[in-house]
């Protein structure tokens, strides 16, 4: 036995994490980078290439779980810097608001935001990106597409889970569908 003290309790093990997953919905963040103008205006959505849940490999939002005692702006802070490298430079209002609510199942019919390991909520925001972002962690690639290639059918085909239908959301919120 280890006279180490474990200190870090934001994490589980993989096996309590599994437990966990089969009883209790999991708490997410979804973010879609964006490049804005002087004006405000989305010019660029960032969509990164990643292996996904369900063995796939298409492009994605940024997204992942918070975790206990964190709060929701370090959550997209860490995830954008995990996915998008510590150049990306987010920016993030005083007070972060989501533009939606994403509920994703196991069973792919359910909302259509689809996970196969397990039911999560996810909050989703709109994150302009000011730096010079690089694919980091397990994202493959990342690329910025203009609203109107983003919300191309050639672009939706790519992705999987629901992040297409989260991707539109996001555009609508930000008027950049017609």
């Amino acid at each position: 036995m280890s006279d180490i003290t474990e200190t870090d309790t934001t994490w589980l093990s993989n096996s309590d994490l599994e437990t966990v997953r089969g009883r209790v919905p999991m708490v997410y963040v979804d973010a879609v980078p964006v490049r804005v103008d002087s004006a405000g205006e989305v010019t660029h959505v960032g969509l990164l290439l990643r292996a996904m849940p369900d063995g796939t490999v298409s492009r994605a939002l940024v997204t992942g779980r918070v975790m206990f005692g964190e709060r929701i702006r370090h959550a997209l802070l860490r995830h954008v810097e995990k996915d998008l490298g510590p150049f990306a430079l987010p920016r993030l209002p005083a007070n972060p608001a989501p533009f939606t609510v994403a509920e994703y199942f196991p069973d792919p019919g359910v909302s259509g935001f689809h996970d196969p390991r397990q039911h999560a909520v996810s909050l989703a925001y709109v994150v302009p990106i000011d730096g010079e972002p690089e694919p980091a962690h397990d994202a493959l690639d990342l690329t910025w597409v203009t609203p109107e290639e983003a919300d191309s059918d050639e672009v939706r085909a790519e992705m999987t889970g629901g992040h297409d239908r989260l991707l539109r959301l996001a555009l609508a919120h930000t008027g950049q569908l017609p």
